[in-house]
């Protein structure tokens, strides 16, 4: 899986529960809400004032040395 700005974040949870640590770290700390499951990750960054850029390259980076 490639993550993007576009991915949703329960796509990406559903496929690594691991890369919750990463959402965790910009203050989403409600990762079992349906509406955030179910909002991109460019949505959420942007609720949240991160940079979605530095937040998919984490998970990028996490899931390629899987």
């Amino acid at each position: 899986m490639v993550v993007t700005k576009e991915s949703i974040i329960g796509d990406v949870l559903d496929f690594a529960p691991a890369t919750a640590q990463f959402f965790f770290e910009i203050g989403m700390h409600c990762l079992g809400c349906p509406s955030a499951r179910g909002e991109s990750i460019a949505d959420a960054c942007m609720v949240h004032g991160t940079d979605a850029d530095a937040l998919i390259e984490k998970i990028n980076a996490f899931l390629s040395a899987q």
